[in-house]
């Protein structure tokens, strides 16, 4: 007789979205890469390991998705939260100008790092899901995705202007004298701080995450425990629902075209506001506010993911994404910055719906290894444009300088939005036809 679920959902509920707040809104991300270097690695190192956290995750996220489809999802979110903690306390023991040693702690962070997104790729939601889905409540998900986005916002505000503050040694001895204190803070000791803070939200990720409970319905069954290589078979069967479900594909492959160029651009946004006229002690103030526009997206994506069409949101989003996209490459002096505001919020809004089609369609038990495939396909999708981008500014430097080139480069990003949606629109049309005129001669070989 299978359990009762009462009150399992929202528990789950209130602990996912907690998790994912204090997972994803880290006290040093406004400082990321000067946290890096202040400890003394070089650029070339930082980037070294920044492709080594890429990795971990591109060969990790499938295979733990599918190791929670079979496993249950609590033991995947439980382990994400125990490398987020070691990820913490490997960084904060790291000594100071250490050569060597200190690029080996710095490499088992980002290991640890890719490690923690990978396991907790797919597995989270899925649980949340799955719990809703339990009780009969999958209707309540985009409700869970908007506040989702309104906290997780709202706790990115918070770290960005908390991490910034903390990190900056003249604030503190600011402070300091206000206070009446002699304590004298210096950067070396300044760049722990948010650090520190951030494995607190460690600690308390791995409370939440020990905290949840796994819905009766989807836990793994002794067969698939018993045998862990049916993990393999789960990618199998998962990969093939993605490319035999024309929804599904369309909206993973819709959602990494417009995904990849949105993240394409931000990565570069400090050189784009620097490229605008702004001051750079508004950069902050900046990327803070974007972080906060969550909290204004989420309720409208949340009602056109109930409302609409999913061929009708993607429009609405390509076309906020080539508005903002056409905007910034003009590069107005000061203004230019509020073409930032409809890509910021079309990424935000993209999360949502993608999530929503994505649960409402597939089974419990190949959930999250479908979740995982979306993610390893966006950022794969966001490694190949990244790829693109830094072979066409490249090519456009000359004997200019790389400033210039990132100018002249990002005119080419709504040529490029149009032409990959237009190719996929094409695939799609394609790719449906031939499943229904399968569908109608069963015996008809497919096309190679």
């Amino acid at each position: 007789m299978t359990p009762p679920t009462s009150g399992l959902a929202d528990r789950n509920r209130k602990r996912f979205i907690a998790f994912r707040v204090l997972f994803n809104a880290r006290f040093y991300y406004p400082v990321l890469a000067v946290l890096f270097l202040d400890l003394g690695l070089s650029a070339t190192q930082y980037t070294l390991l920044n492709f080594a956290w890429a990795i971990v995750i591109v060969l990790a996220e499938v295979p733990s998705g599918a190791l929670a489809d079979r496993v249950g999802r609590r033991p995947l979110i439980v382990a994400a939260a125990i490398c987020m903690v070691l990820e913490m306390v490997v960084l904060l023991v790291a000594p100071l100008n250490g050569g060597v040693v200190l690029l080996l702690f710095c490499l088992a962070n980002r290991i640890l790092s890719g490690l923690a997104e990978a396991l907790a790729s797919g597995a989270d939601e899925s649980l949340a899901y799955d719990s809703l889905a339990a009780e009969a409540r999958a209707a309540e998900w985009p409700d869970v995705l908007a506040d989702v986005m309104h906290w997780q916002s709202f706790g990115m505000l918070l770290a960005m202007l908390v991490g910034a503050a903390v990190y900056d040694p003249h604030l503190l001895n600011r402070i300091m004298d206000v206070l009446g204190s002699d304590l004298r803070i210096d950067q070396g000791l300044a760049l722990r701080f948010p650090i520190a803070l951030n494995l607190i939200s460690a600690m308390l990720v791995l409370w939440l995450a020990l905290g949840m409970r796994e819905p009766p319905a989807v836990g793994a069954t002794p067969q698939a425990k018993s045998h862990p290589a049916s993990s393999w078979h789960g990618i199998v069967a998962a990969g093939a629902w993605i490319l035999h479900t024309p929804v599904a594909l369309f909206v993973i492959l819709g959602g990494v075209l417009i995904d990849s160029v949105i993240r394409l651009f931000l990565t570069f946004g400090s050189v784009f506001f620097r490229l605008i006229d702004l001051p750079e002690a508004s950069f902050g103030l900046i990327g803070a506010g974007m972080a906060g526009l969550g909290m204004l997206v989420s309720p409208v994506a949340r009602t056109l993911a109930r409302t609409s069409s999913l061929l009708r949101n993607f429009m609405i989003l390509a076309a906020l994404t080539l508005a903002g996209l056409v905007g910034v490459a003009f590069k107005i002096p000061f203004w230019g910055v509020l073409f930032a505001i409809p890509l910021a919020a079309a990424m935000t809004a993209l999360g949502l719906i993608v999530s929503n089609t994505l649960n409402a369609r597939v089974d419990a038990a190949h959930r999250a290894t479908v979740l995982s495939f979306k993610g390893l396909v966006f950022n794969l999708g966001y490694g190949f444009a990244s790829l693109l981008f830094a072979l066409a500014l490249r090519a456009m430097r000359n004997d200019g300088s790389a400033e210039q080139a990132f100018a002249r480069a990002i005119e080419v990003l709504p040529l490029w939005l149009l032409f990959t949606l237009a190719l996929l629109a094409l695939a799609f049309r394609l790719h449906h036809a031939e499943l229904d005129a399968k569908a109608a001669d069963p015996e008809r070989p497919q096309r190679t």
